[in-house]
């Protein structure tokens, strides 16, 4: 499965980039396939694996905030691997082709 989420800590004031850094690495020591962006962190993995990241990667955040918003984006398809890889190069090859 690939999940997309975004965890935002409240309470802390506007500058949340340590925060969210917390979160971020709590996924990229993980193990798992994973990208970062301006929006939102993608993780690759079977299910209960990447559900447990996006939950520690919340619960690192909830240590130093006293209030965490978190949007999830899943996407199951049986067989596929380095979806993060391959969704966006088949993007870019329809790009390329006009």
């Amino acid at each position: 499965m690939i999940v997309a989420f975004s965890v935002t800590p409240l309470g802390v004031g506007e500058e949340v980039g340590e925060y969210v850094a917390d979160a971020v690495r709590v996924v990229r020591e993980s193990g798992l396939p994973n990208r970062t962006d301006a929006m939102f962190t993608t993780v690759e993995g079977p299910w209960d694996e990447v559900m447990d990241v996006v939950r520690r990667a919340v619960a690192a955040v909830e240590e130093r905030a006293p209030r965490v918003s978190f949007i999830l984006k899943g996407d199951i398809r049986p067989g596929v691997h380095d979806g993060i890889t391959s969704k966006v190069e088949t993007v870019e090859r329809h790009l390329a082709e006009g």
